[in-house]
């Protein structure tokens, strides 16, 4: 996918991987639309990145999913690139695990992509094709002990991309799956259960930054490359 003069719609892009992502998008040619839910943030941002143009967005409100599209349609006339990125983390053992909480982030990791790839083929159907990449995690790789329930949200994730790859092949629309490790962010701050430090990694394992991780995500947009990862 050609990123220079393209329209890509970044979720969870007022903080972290999302915030670095919308930058180089910019920085590269694109016209990047902002969705978060911190409009006093996006409004910041609007102003500090060229080209960009901020939609306030829960992504676990239907219909401020379909607002975000329709925004971008009225204003763009088109959507090239969506990069499903939003999400939260949750750190507990199974036994302990807050249903409420399972429930909510299962919302927003899985449920919310869902809604936002719906609402996004009809228009990237009807120019032609587009990307869509949805950021999973390396933890669907593997077995970390007291991750689980988020795990789960995206190895439901991984699975949901990689089928509607296959079903939107012939649209030339293409769906790739991303894997980020430990990045030196607040994630882990927000997560539910259990707070950790994100930034501190496993023993021997090395932290990204935000912005190492939004240099591969592009790399992986312009290759269409299935998946890929840190």
């Amino acid at each position: 996918m050609k990123i220079q003069d393209s329209v890509a719609i970044v979720t969870g892009a007022s903080a972290g991987i999302g915030l670095a992502t919308a930058k180089l998008l910019a920085e590269r040619g694109a016209k990047v639309v902002l969705a978060a839910r911190n409009e006093a943030k996006l409004k910041e941002l609007e102003v500090e990145i060229p080209n960009s143009f901020a939609v306030v967005t829960d992504m676990r409100k239907e219909e401020d999913i379909q607002n975000m599209i329709d925004k971008t349609m009225e204003k763009f006339g088109r959507i090239d690139i969506l990069v499903n990125n939003a999400g939260q983390g949750m750190r507990s053992s199974l036994e302990n695990i807050n249903m409420d909480e399972y429930r909510d982030i299962m919302e927003l990791n899985v449920f919310s992509v869902v809604s936002a790839m719906q609402k996004v083929i009809p228009s990237m159907r009807a120019q032609g094709g587009g990307m869509i990449l949805n950021v999973s995690s390396r933890v669907s790789k593997n077995y970390y002990t007291e991750l689980s329930a988020y795990a789960s949200t995206k190895y439901a994730l991984n699975a949901l991309s990689l089928t509607s790859r296959e079903e939107l092949a012939p649209d030339h629309i293409t769906v790739s799956v991303f894997h980020p490790k430990m990045t030196a962010t607040d994630f882990g701050a927000n997560a539910k259960g259990e707070k950790y430090n994100s930034s501190a990694g496993r023993p021997g394992m090395a932290v990204d930054t935000a912005e190492q991780v939004a240099e591969k995500m592009l790399e992986q947009i312009e290759s269409e490359e299935a998946e890929a990862s840190m």
